[in-house]
């Protein structure tokens, strides 16, 4: 009789696990809709963060394509007007200001472009660059404001309210074009640029900006 009762309760046991669901170690994603449509959200992050980041790089972008933004090349030519020798530290001074106060951009991010303009000056009053003087008229003869806006490393852009935005580790996230259907281009849809944020005093705001990368633009 005793054993007996004994294998009634193991059997007990065994049932009893058998109907508890295996714990899950994948991260899910949500999804929380917006006034432009669906954001996805891992489980990591708070949804309210996911839909205050994605409407600030919207409006960064939105920005910096209006007459608001600042010149990020305030160069200064000769007296003939035929070649640039360096920057308008006066200009850059006004563009620093202007960034701090549209409140997107953290110290992080405006430090970043004051050293961009101080070392491209350096640059250019030293003739270091390898395809000789910059003329007046010609593309920059480094990478920066080249050939591509640095603020979404393209030529053409679709409407920045389609930006959608994925987290990639932190605050380290993507933004790539949403509501794509299957006539667009591949280009568009393979399309994406990195860029990070800060919270600053309770707010989100930029950091870095991929287009903006220091290190790129020093070779």
């Amino acid at each position: 009789m005793k054993v007996h009762g004994y294998l009634t309760i193991v059997f007990g046991l065994i049932l009893c696990s058998c109907n508890q669901s295996p714990q899950s170690t994948t991260v899910t994603e949500n999804k929380i809709e917006t006034p432009t449509g669906m954001v996805k959200t891992s489980m990591n992050e708070k949804p309210e963060d996911k839909t205050e980041i994605l409407n600030l790089i919207r409006e960064v972008l939105k920005w910096a394509d209006s007459k608001n933004s600042i010149d990020l090349l305030p160069v200064v030519a000769d007296r003939n007007d035929s070649i640039y020798i360096g920057f308008d530290f006066d200009a850059l001074k006004q563009n620093l200001s202007k960034l701090k106060n549209t409140n997107f951009f953290a110290k992080e991010f405006i430090e970043n472009y004051n050293q961009i303009i101080l070392t491209l000056d350096r640059k250019l009053k030293a003739n270091e660059f390898e395809y000789g003087p910059w003329l007046v008229g010609d593309m920059p003869p480094f990478n920066f404001v080249s050939d591509v806006n640095p603020w979404c490393s393209c030529q053409d852009n679709m409407d920045w309210k389609s930006v959608e935005i994925e987290q990639i580790n932190g605050n380290e996230y993507i933004w790539k074009w949403g509501g794509l259907n299957q006539d667009t281009h591949q280009s568009w849809k393979d399309y994406n640029y990195k860029f990070k944020v800060i919270k600053v005093e309770s707010k989100w705001k930029v950091s870095y900006l991929d287009g903006f990368n220091i290190n790129e633009i020093k070779k």
